[in-house]
């Protein structure tokens, strides 16, 4: 499952669903500033900004919506398959 890692009032996050929704990949959103465990998480991964952008527990792509963004079609109908297929 793809999480994204997001806050409120964040435009970038809004693209970053946005275009996980338009691409008919399902995600779930993990709200840094709702949740202390996650923010301490990316914290200790080593990020400092949101979105971002993971897929099993791996970071999906660097750079967070810029890097969704420029995923392929085809990069973006390999995940659709994964996801599907869990």
């Amino acid at each position: 499952m793809i999480q994204v890692y997001s806050k409120k009032n964040c435009p970038f996050c809004d693209r970053a669903k946005a275009l996980l929704e338009l691409k008919g990949l399902q995600y779930e959103e993990i709200r840094v500033d709702l949740d202390p465990t996650a923010r301490q998480f990316l914290l200790d991964s080593g990020h400092r900004s949101v979105p971002q952008i993971y897929n099993n527990g791996k970071l999906l792509v660097e750079g967070g919506y810029n890097g969704l963004a420029k995923l392929s079609d085809i990069e973006f109908n390999q995940l659709k398959e994964k996801s599907n297929v869990n």
